[in-house]
């Protein structure tokens, strides 16, 4: 295959599995979050370009990306739920970080603005509980009295994927309401009170796009991208703030980051004047172990992120993400010198 036909054929991302896929012996092959999805393709296209390696990413939520690395179906594992570490010593897997991020609810209200609409933490517990039906609700009006919020119901868009973005979502509304956390509970996903379930995160923005006096979340950048009305929120500190790099970068700055825990962290309601309260890491799942026959494809996934990790910060950025810390990423390739190794035991990554 020419390095042309590489190019073309390389970079295949869909909300769902693909039906097929046309690749060579050096193409790498992921599955999983769907929140990461953009910053994967760009640095997908941009490292085929330069070396003719493509990847193959199948944006099919985060539950399916564990699922698809534990069967081996898949390279690598993607998903915005860490493992934590006894399940990651279980399954034989190790994980990382690559990006930061944030989640976001987004609306639909007729002469509502982006960044407008301030939503305090409970009360959004409460809408999606199905305790708050009407946007012109006494609650919701006492933090917007600016706004001329209308008397409609409210319809509530959810993921109803085993999703990361819903594990953050989740977790977040665990962490800030007590009834939440008894009767709903966090996961990749949930059985919902009330509301209409959309795969992935592009069609719950497109749900939430469509559908009038609609309230979702989404990943941030799927909100800019499709030019969505976002809102603020509450924070950990009582401080309003919107979805920005800096929040998200501010939530994660207290981040106690341990390689041997498999950087399991959770993000979500960080103290913290400018933290954005739903802010999440992204992680790629490998095997510690891997056989000749995978070892091979092993040593292109770490290739591929050590790339990202040093060439792809600007276009994390361009897409609302935030690139991790020097640090941080200096972690994660001792991490991969120490624990990701072949049958025989020698390292993978030099």
């Amino acid at each position: 295959m020419s390095i042309l036909n590489r190019i073309l054929v390389s970079i295949c991302l869909s909300s769902t599995l693909l039906s097929a896929v046309v690749a060579n012996a050096f193409d790498i092959t992921g599955a999983g979050a769907t929140f990461p999805t953009p910053i994967y393709t760009k640095w997908a296209e941009a490292y085929s370009k330069q070396n003719g390696i493509g990847l193959n990413y199948q944006s099919i939520g985060s539950g399916g990306g564990i699922k698809q690395i534990q069967a081996k179906i898949v390279d690598f594992g993607a998903s915005d739920a860490p493992m934590n570490p006894s399940e990651l010593a279980l399954a034989g897997l190790t994980q990382f970080p690559t990006v930061i991020g944030g989640v976001v609810p987004v609306v639909n209200i007729d002469g509502v603005a982006p960044g407008q609409l301030k939503l305090g933490d409970k009360v959004l517990a409460d809408i999606f509980q199905g305790r708050i039906t009407k946007w012109n609700d006494e609650r919701i009006v006492a933090d917007n009295p600016s706004l001329a919020l209308p008397n409609e119901t409210i319809h509530v868009v959810y993921r109803q994927d085993g999703s990361g973005t819903t594990f953050i979502f989740t977790t977040y509304l665990s962490q800030i309401s007590p009834d939440w956390k008894s009767s709903v509970g966090a996961g990749k996903s949930v059985k919902w009170p009330v509301g209409t379930g959309g795969l992935g995160n592009d069609t719950v923005a497109s749900y939430v796009y469509r559908i009038k006096n609609s309230i979702g979340y989404v990943e941030y950048a799927y909100a800019v991208q499709n030019k969505m009305v976002h809102t603020q929120l509450k924070n950990h500190d009582g401080h309003f703030v919107s979805p920005t790099d800096a929040s998200f970068k501010a939530a994660a700055a207290n981040a106690q980051w341990d390689a041997d825990k498999g950087f399991y962290e959770i993000l979500s309601n960080e103290p913290g004047a400018d933290s954005w309260p739903i802010t999440g890491a992204t992680f790629i799942l490998v095997y510690k172990s891997e056989s000749a026959e995978k070892s091979e494809r092993a040593k292109e996934v770490l290739k591929f992120f050590d790339w990202a990790f040093t060439n792809g910060d600007k276009l994390a950025l361009e897409l609302n993400y935030v690139p991790l810390p020097a640090n941080l990423k200096t972690m994660i390739h001792s991490a991969w010198k120490s624990q990701i190794k072949d049958v025989s035991g020698k390292t993978l990554w030099n």
